[in-house]
């Protein structure tokens, strides 16, 4: 969070969360295909040095071609997902959002190098620590509020993280800063 990056948003999800901020990116179909050099060529022309590979669903699809062009090309690249499907491409770095309706894949405990648990109610800790306890010992956990119940939730992950202190708070921080 805070640091630079493009993001690669990526059309296509079959996951369907009720809170999700970005629906519109459900449908694959109505977003057109762009071919992965392109997409990196975009990225080089802004200058940056980190891309985050975000959905959608983003492992619904094979990734190995689009990072290997990322890499070769010296960008260091984070991935966010629900850990839903197989792993594909080369991660510097990998963010799994676990969700109930679609637990995550065995790989996703060995090569999560973040838990984010995005926290509606007061009953999604407990699938936060389900997850938690799947996750290898250098796993960051995070609780992040779900965007539309930030001010009722916040309160009590706040009061939850006192507690448990293995924890850590994530925000949108792009929502605050009103950047799409």
């Amino acid at each position: 969070m805070g640091k630079p990056a493009y993001f690669i948003r990526l059309g296509g999800c079959d996951i369907g969360c009720s809170w999700c901020d970005t629906k519109l990116s459900w449908n694959a179909a109505v977003h057109p295909a762009v071919e992965a050099d392109t997409v990196v060529r975009r990225v080089l022309e802004t200058g940056a040095r980190s891309v985050v590979v975000t959905g959608g669903e983003p492992l619904m699809y094979d990734l190995n071609y689009l990072c290997r062009k990322l890499k070769e090309n010296g960008l260091t690249t984070y991935l966010e997902t629900s850990g839903a499907y197989p792993l594909t491409g080369e991660w510097d770095w990998i963010c799994v959002s676990p969700k109930p309706s679609r637990p995550p894949l065995e790989w996703a405990a060995e090569r999560a190098d973040e838990l984010k648990v995005i926290i509606q109610t007061r009953a999604d800790l407990l699938w936060a620590e389900t997850s938690a306890k799947k996750m290898g010992k250098n796993c960051l956990l995070y609780l992040q509020p779900e965007w539309s119940q930030y001010a009722k939730i916040l309160p009590v992950i706040i009061d939850y993280v006192k507690r448990h202190q293995e924890w850590m708070i994530s925000v949108q921080a792009h929502k605050f800063m009103h950047i799409p």
